[in-house]
């Protein structure tokens, strides 16, 4: 029997990113249905969403609206593949401008937990056929937003006296960023018309308020994260957030799943928004996309500067506090940085003021463009991925996939996917970039000249580089993972 699962998020590329979630809504469903699985997704109707879905139809009024005036929800498709999309339109809640979570003073909108309240319970209306035409018996809910839709199952199934494994479709939960729990002030409980008995510790109570992501961990009935890596270390008091005790208790539930690329719109031979495309096996078109960068950012015109891009967010958390100490090393020996991104004023204002004082040799973009991005990984000799924590990455993915060699701290996904430049891998063949230990500027700063000593051996990057293309982490083996687990549940 075909798996019917529905997939609850927040954002979906090309409509609405502010991270790699939106890359992971769009190609993870696409995938399910590549392997037989009836894959939708259900979205609150942001102006980018309603604005950019095709061919949108009411299915049903919502009965229950957490304070907006009203709510429906309605049927469309994204245009790029065809992939059915409910949304919920409830303008009062969703047509606001600019950030989907934050108000123009960068501040959280005070009546989020009603907006993602709305979200999780609409997705456990859908499995009780509030679209009387198709119903989900899985139900995938995505990081804090849609934490609460395993929870709204559960209480139906409560509600009708039916035990945990009879509700109307089984949850799973799936944690992108453990560091984003959702949480909101205890008083707000009462507007999310949930059993009083569910704040509770065994429940979405948390430290004295509550957390959607909690909830999400709490009562659905497998979870799972984006790398085998991040699995374990989010069980750990390091990397817990509070949260490692009940995620201890909960191993047996837990699995890593690593994310995936979607090679479609990741690909050098295929890409139409770089220089020139080129592939493993014809590889002049990088040095044409280097020279094209170099000249779109100002950069000395140097061929054999090996030139390192940063695609990122600007925080603590990606490690960009580390890379912007250890740039005097990278410009001592000659290279380049070129950096995309936003985000922690002093870091934002660190990396400019390098840029002014080395203009040939620093660039910065503060802000966020794709095209740009796809350039950087295109054209740059290594991309730094220096991050604290990684639940799973894609910025070295696509980096794999562009010969632009990752730097990475040995952390989540990170670990997973990159094998280090060190002898005995370069003698075997499987080195595909660079990995450091520990979260120190020495450590960092080693990797960084062992990115130089292999940029010199050129036959050795050359080869090195060829590997890191010829890695395949596109979603297939991904997608078959998620199917094997909806059967277990289905």
């Amino acid at each position: 029997m075909t798996i019917r699962v529905l997939h609850v998020a927040s954002e979906l590329y090309p409509l609405l990113k502010t991270g790699g979630l939106a890359d992971v809504t769009a190609a993870l469903p696409a995938a399910l249905i590549e392997q037989g699985a009836d894959a939708r997704l259900l979205l609150p109707g942001f102006a980018p969403v309603a604005a950019g879905l095709a061919d949108l139809r009411p299915v049903a009024r919502l009965s229950r609206t957490f304070g907006a005036p009203e709510a429906t929800l309605e049927l469309g498709r994204l245009p790029e593949n065809g992939l059915p999309v409910y949304m919920i339109r409830a303008d009062a809640f969703y047509a606001r401008p600019g950030n989907p979570y934050l108000d123009a003073e960068h501040v959280p909108y005070g009546d989020n937990a009603q907006r993602f309240a709305l979200l999780g319970w609409t997705a456990a209306q859908l499995a009780r056929h509030l679209d009387p035409e198709w119903a989900p018996r899985i139900v995938q809910a995505h990081d804090w937003h849609a934490g609460l839709a395993p929870a709204y199952l559960r209480a139906d199934a409560h509600e009708r006296g039916l035990g945990p494994g009879a509700a109307p479709a089984r949850s799973v939960f799936t944690i992108h960023n453990l560091a984003y729990q959702g949480v909101f002030p205890a008083q707000q409980f009462a507007s999310l018309a949930l059993p009083a008995d569910y704040f509770d510790m065994h429940g979405i109570e948390f430290y004295g308020q509550l957390s959607f992501l909690k909830a999400g961990l709490y009562f659905a009935d497998k979870i799972t994260t984006v790398s085998p890596t991040y699995a374990r270390e989010i069980q750990t008091v390091a990397q817990g957030g509070g949260l490692e005790a009940l995620l201890r208790g909960r191993a047996h539930d837990l699995v890593g799943i690593l994310n995936g690329v979607d090679y479609t719109v990741w690909n050098p031979a295929t890409d139409e928004t770089i220089a020139t495309r080129y592939s493993a096996t014809r590889m002049s078109g990088k040095l044409r996309c280097k020279a094209v960068l170099q000249a779109r950012l100002a950069l000395a015109p140097r061929h054999d500067a090996p030139l390192f891009g940063v695609v990122s967010r600007l925080t603590e958390q990606k490690g960009l506090d580390l890379l912007l100490a250890a740039l005097p090393e990278i410009l001592a020996r000659g290279g380049q940085v070129a950096v995309l991104g936003t985000g922690d004023p002093s870091l934002e204002q660190g990396f400019a003021r390098a840029a002014r004082q080395h203009p040939d040799a620093v660039a910065v973009e503060l802000g966020f463009d794709e095209s740009l991005a796809h350039a950087i990984v295109a054209g740059a000799d290594v991309i730094a991925v220096p991050s604290r924590f990684e639940p799973c990455g894609l910025t070295q993915l696509y980096a794999l996939a562009y010969g632009a060699l990752p730097l990475v701290h040995r952390v989540g996904g990170l670990a997973d996917t990159v094998v280090d430049a060190s002898l005995e891998n370069l003698a075997d063949g499987v080195a595909t970039g660079f990995v450091f230990e520990r979260f120190e500027p020495d450590a960092l700063t080693a990797a960084i000249r062992r990115a130089f000593a292999l940029y010199a051996r050129t036959r050795d990057w050359r080869d090195t580089r060829r590997h890191a293309m010829e890695q395949d982490f596109g979603w297939s083996a991904s997608a078959q993972r998620y199917m094997a687990l909806y059967r277990e549940l289905d």
